[in-house]
C-alpha cells in the first residue's frame, strides 16, 4: 500500500506529463484517456464518461456502506503560449496549463490511488475529473447531464492552488469565495459619414464613449457601497479607416458580483444606459447579456468540515478563515448550487500568477492537496 509521501514522485510524473500535453475546453481527449488508464491501473473500474464530451467520473467504494461524497478536479488548459524553459514545457503550440489544472488532476489521481488502497471508510467517494472550467462551464454541462441525479452524492469538495499566497496554507470562507461571471455585448448602429462632414452622421464613436462613461455610474451610483460589483469594459471595436465616421460600433465587457440581486440590477442598468444614451445621440443600441458562471458560495456546514480537515493537515495557524473573496469566477459554482459543498484555496508560495505564460504549478503542494482530500473523506465518511 502506498503512503501519501510515496505517491509524490508518481504525482509529479503525472503532473509533468499532463503539463506537456495541454488540451483546452472539451478537447481534453488524451487527458481523459490518461486519467482513465491511471484509474484502471489503481483497480478503479467503475468509470463514467457520459456527463460531458470529455472528462471522467470514477466510483470508489469503502469497505462499509454509507453516504456518498464527491471530490472534483478541473483538467483543462488555456490558449496561452508558454514561456517557461522546463523539461516538460508544453508540446502543443499556443496551449499551456497556466492555471494549475495539471496539478489539480495529479492531486485527485493521487487521492484516488490512495483511497483505492485504503478503503477503510464507510460510504462511497466519487472522483470527478471535470473538463472545460475555463470559460465554457464544464461543471454546468455535467450538472445538466444528470451527474447528481445519477449518483446520490450529498456533498462535493474542490480545491484550487493559489500562487502568491502562503505556501501550504489553506484559505476557506463560510460563504462567497468567488464572484459570478457575466459578459455583455453592446452593438451600436448609427449613420456613417465622411469625417469632414460629421453633421451628416449619427456618430457611433461618440455614442460608444458616452455609453462606456455611463456604465461606470452603475458601481458608483447604483450599488450599496458595502456591496461588491465590478463592471469592466474590455473591448471597443469600430471603424477601419482614418476619414470615415463608422456606422457601427461594438462594446464588450464583464460583470462580477457575489449577490444575485446586484447581478439583476447590473444587467438592467446596462441595458437602460446603453439604449438610453444611444437614443439621445439618435443611434440604436442592442444589448446581449449572458450569465456565464454564478457566484461560488460555500455552504456553512461543509465549510466547517473543510476548515477542520485543513487544520488537521497543516495546523490551525495555517488555515485562514473567511479571507477576502476573489472577484474572479469558477464553474465549481454550478455544483455548489446543486448540492452542498465547499471550495478552498491552497497557497502555492511565490511565483507567476495564474493565467500568466510564466506560471508553473508548485509540485510542493501536491501531497498537501491529497492529505486534505483524505481528511475530507475521514470527516465525512469516517467509521
Amino acid at each position: 500500500m502506498s503512503t501519501i509521501n510515496q505517491l509524490k514522485l508518481d504525482m509529479i510524473t503525472w503532473r509533468h506529463h499532463i503539463h506537456a500535453h495541454p488540451e483546452t475546453a472539451f478537447e481534453e481527449t488524451n487527458t481523459t484517456k490518461f486519467i482513465i488508464e491511471k484509474l484502471k491501473s489503481f483497480g478503479i473500474n467503475e468509470l463514467y464518461t457520459e456527463f460531458a464530451p470529455t472528462g471522467v467520473v470514477g466510483i470508489i467504494k469503502g469497505n462499509k456502506d454509507g453516504r456518498w461524497i464527491a471530490l472534483r478536479a478541473d483538467i483543462d488548459a488555456l490558449d496561452i503560449i508558454e514561456e517557461n524553459k522546463i523539461a516538460y514545457c508544453s508540446t502543443i503550440p499556443g496551449k499551456m496549463h497556466a492555471c494549475g489544472h495539471d496539478g489539480h488532476t495529479a492531486t485527485l489521481l493521487g487521492t484516488a490511488k490512495y483511497l483505492s488502497e485504503h478503503r477503510d471508510f464507510a460510504g462511497t467517494v466519487v472522483v470527478i475529473f471535470q473538463p472545460a472550467e475555463e470559460n465554457e462551464g464544464g461543471a454546468r454541462v455535467m450538472v445538466e447531464n444528470g451527474l447528481f441525479e445519477r449518483f446520490p452524492i450529498e456533498a462535493v469538495y474542490g480545491i484550487h492552488n493559489q500562487p502568491n499566497m502562503k505556501l501550504n496554507h489553506f484559505y476557506v470562507t463560510h460563504g462567497p469565495m468567488m464572484a459570478s461571471y457575466d459578459v455583455f455585448e453592446i452593438k451600436i448602429t448609427g449613420v456613417g459619414a465622411h469625417a469632414a462632414a460629421p453633421h451628416l452622421s449619427k456618430d457611433t464613436i461618440l455614442t460608444a464613449t458616452q455609453i462606456v462613461n455611463g456604465l461606470q455610474s452603475i458601481v458608483s451610483r447604483n450599488v450599496d457601497p458595502l456591496s461588491s460589483l465590478v463592471v469592466s469594459v474590455t473591448q471597443i471595436h469600430s471603424g477601419d479607416t482614418w476619414n470615415v465616421i463608422p456606422q457601427q460600433a461594438v462594446i464588450r465587457g464583464t460583470v462580477r458580483t457575489f449577490d444575485a440581486q446586484v447581478q439583476d440590477m447590473a444587467e438592467n442598468r446596462i441595458k437602460q444606459i446603453a439604449t438610453g444614451i444611444a437614443s439621445t445621440f439618435e443611434a440604436k443600441a442592442e444589448v446581449d447579456y449572458q450569465r456565464r458562471y454564478p457566484a461560488t458560495i460555500n455552504h456553512a456546514k461543509q465549510a466547517e468540515i473543510a476548515i477542520k480537515a485543513a487544520q488537521n493537515v497543516v495546523g490551525e495557524t495555517n488555515v485562514i478563515i473567511d479571507p477576502t473573496p476573489s472577484m474572479g469566477a469558477e464553474d465549481f459554482a454550478f455544483m455548489l448550487k446543486k448540492i452542498p459543498g465547499a471550495y478552498v484555496w491552497l497557497g502555492a508560495g511565490q511565483g507567476a500568477n495564474l493565467h500568466n505564460p510564466a506560471y508553473n504549478f508548485n509540485d510542493e503542494v501536491l501531497t498537501t492537496g491529497v492529505e486534505y482530500f483524505i481528511e475530507i473523506v475521514k470527516q465525512e465518511l469516517g467509521k
